[in-house]
């Protein structure tokens, strides 16, 4: 008997180990805020994920803001580009690598196209991306630029929401005397001037039109129109719309601040509408639904003064996952079952139920979102047409000095022509 259990007990060893090593590895790059709502039932999600699948060894690696991008950097300059792994559709820091190189696969020849019919035509447009192929399936379209809004606070003080910048200019005396920032733009990490607001700034005063015949060479960022851009840009910090303390000011930073009352307005993207929300982990919010309803609301960046594009906002086809193109066999059956479960409606109306973003599957819906989602839904429809984010169009050869110039120009550091001649020059030598 005891030679019996022992064959037995051999015999479940070796069937643990063919077991184990019948386990398809796959690594998955993957971006989220560890702060923010939602962020716990995502993580129940990819271990639900695991559980229903337990010949994939899920190996995920998360990281969030420019540390992502420099980690996806480094994978790529090494030659290990993740199985699956979290992008943008277009110039975005190393992203812009994954689409000129095409190192992720076409997507539209890899989902069925059962599955992929459940998305808006929008998202499944391959021009949206810088790549010309479905690199990635955006899980949203993205407005970079969204004012958020404490209407509570401004009517406390007998103060009204602006609708012109001139009217913003003039809240700024009378918020300072209680102690208030008018309008909150962290930007420590440097892209949150160029995406959250320049963009738009960009967009308002010259079109998509001048950004295409810059990378032409029919037009120059030297040109008197993008200088006067920065020249208003910088009038923000010199008309106190703007505190120069924000440059130091971490991106991870600002909700708090402004969730309790330290500053009017914060300018943000849409996807911040889930830094806001209750977090079902903890029960708590940074700003209480009921507040949230009363006191708080989204609106478009105050009319600039001569602008030709008027209640524009910068937006761009939002993230998604791509796959790596050099998966076969099980592995690309393994990033396949991944993918497909990101997208699938039970995950999708997750996010959209947290706050972090509205999703383009057309058959996600819920009554469970809180007000500011639903407000972000109803801000999208009170707006023109979007133009161009300037990191999800320009190179970032030439974008990275767009965002150390604006802290420098914020500061008071560098002025609006130098900013705009060391972009051209980056430019021209990008056409060489």
């Amino acid at each position: 008997m005891k030679k019996l259990a022992l064959v037995v007990g051999l015999l479940a060893l070796i069937v643990a180990g063919a077991t184990a090593q019948a386990k398809t590895p796959l690594k998955f790059l993957y971006y989220i805020d560890a702060t923010q709502a939602g962020y716990a039932e995502d993580q129940a999600f990819w271990q639900k994920f695991k559980d229903a699948n337990p010949d994939i060894d899920l190996q995920i690696e998360i990281l969030f803001s420019q540390a992502y991008h420099q980690k996806l950097g480094a994978y790529i300059a090494a030659g290990q580009v993740p199985d699956v792994v979290y992008m943008w559709p277009t110039s975005r820091d190393s992203s812009a690598l994954l689409h000129d190189q095409k190192l992720v696969k076409d997507l539209k020849t890899v989902l069925p196209a059962d599955f992929l019919k459940n998305f808006t035509a929008q998202a499944l447009n391959s021009a949206n991306q810088s790549s010309k192929q479905l690199s990635e399936l955006p899980q949203s379209f993205t407005y970079t630029t969204v004012v958020y809004a404490n209407v509570g606070l401004l009517k406390s003080l007998g103060l009204s929401v602006p609708k012109t910048y001139a009217e913003l200019k003039a809240l700024v005396p009378k918020l300072k005397v209680k102690g208030i920032q008018t309008l909150l733009l962290p930007d420590a990490d440097k892209w949150p001037a160029q995406s959250c607001l320049f963009s738009t700034i960009s967009g308002r005063l010259l079109g998509d039109k001048f950004i295409d015949d810059v990378k032409a060479g029919k037009a120059k960022f030297t040109d008197k129109g993008f200088v006067d851009a920065l020249k208003f840009y910088e009038q923000l910090y010199k008309d106190g719309v703007i505190d120069k303390s924000n440059v130091q000011l971490g991106y991870g930073d600002g909700p708090g601040l402004f969730a309790s009352g330290k500053a009017a307005f914060i300018v943000d993207g849409d996807w911040r509408v889930g830094a806001y929300i209750t977090d079902k982990s903890t029960g708590k919010a940074l700003i209480d639904p009921a507040k949230q309803a009363s006191d708080f609301e989204l609106i478009n960046f105050p009319a600039i003064p001569g602008e030709k594009n008027k209640n524009t906002a910068s937006g761009i086809a939002g993230v998604g996952l791509g796959i790596s193109k050099d998966l076969t066999g099980a592995k690309l059956e393994a990033a396949k079952k991944l993918v497909m479960w990101y997208y699938g409606k039970e995950f999708q109306t997750m996010k959209y139920e947290t706050g972090a973003f509205i999703p383009t599957r057309t058959d996600v819906k819920s009554d469970k979102v809180e007000p500011l989602t639903t407000k972000l839904s109803k801000f999208y429809t009170t707006l023109g047409a979007s133009t161009y984010v300037l990191d999800g169009s320009l190179d970032p050869s030439v974008f990275n000095p767009l965002n150390d110039g604006l802290q420098a120009i914020g500061l008071g550091a560098s002025t609006p022509a130098d900013v705009a001649a060391t972009m051209q020059k980056a430019q021209d030598a990008l056409k060489k």
